[in-house]
Order: C-alpha cells, then sequence, then structure tokens
C-alpha cells in the first residue's frame, strides 16, 4: 500500500516543488496550507508522514505539531520540520514541540528524500 503524505505548507512554490519530489518518488499526498488544516487533516486522513512548515498562518507549526503529538491516535505519526528558520536553537524548539526530525530550507531534495525514507523506507 502506497504510503501517504500530508505536506502543511503556505507557500504555493514550497509545496510545488515537494509535491513534484515526491510523488515522483511513489508518495500519495495531501495537503494544507496553514496549521489548523493541517491538525485537522492529520485527524481525518491519518498520514503516514508529515512534513511541517513551522512559520504558517492561523496555527503554527510548533504549536500544530504540539496539537497532533498531544493526540494519542495521532502521536506515532513522525512529523518532520522543513523550514526556513535555521537559526541556533530553532531545530531544539522544532523538537521540544515534538517534531521527530528537521530539515533547514532551502533543501537539497535528495537530502529531504532521504529524511523521509528514514521513516518510510518505501515509496509503494
Amino acid at each position: 500500500m502506497t504510503k501517504c503524505i500530508l505536506i502543511v505548507e503556505d507557500q504555493e512554490d514550497n509545496r510545488i516543488i515537494l509535491r513534484r519530489l515526491l510523488s515522483k518518488a511513489g508518495y500519495d499526498l495531501i495537503e494544507a496550507m496553514n496549521g489548523e488544516d493541517g491538525v485537522a487533516l492529520a485527524l481525518s486522513k491519518r498520514p503516514d508522514l508529515i512534513l511541517m512548515d513551522i512559520q504558517l498562518p492561523i496555527v503554527d507549526g510548533y504549536e500544530a505539531t504540539r496539537r497532533i503529538k498531544s493526540n494519542a491516535e495521532l502521536r506515532s505519526i513522525p512529523v518532520i520540520a522543513v523550514t526556513s528558520y535555521a537559526l541556533s536553537g530553532d531545530e531544539a524548539k522544532a523538537r521540544a514541540a515534538g517534531c521527530d526530525a528537521y530539515v533547514a530550507k532551502p533543501f537539497s531534495p535528495r537530502q529531504l528524500l532521504a529524511k523521509v525514507r528514514e521513516f518510510l523506507p518505501t515509496g509503494g
């Protein structure tokens, strides 16, 4: 069965890049443009992995991740922060919110795909 990834990203250009990379690798994708919708989609669709931007409208990625990780039914879903927040301490802050991994933007497609495959070994 094909693995499903939830992309929570407000920038269309970034969603296009992620969509092309991950769909070509064989993953099914669902997308949200803000943290609130991301949490709702996580609840309704139960993805196998979540790629979470941090700087999001309505609810930021930190809070969205905290909400996901505080729900017993969603807690086991890995969350990878994919963010331009790349200053000292930002990775620790993302992990403190519950993110399982961290990828700084701009990322290389190979680097991001390798990180996804750490959690989802096969795309299909």
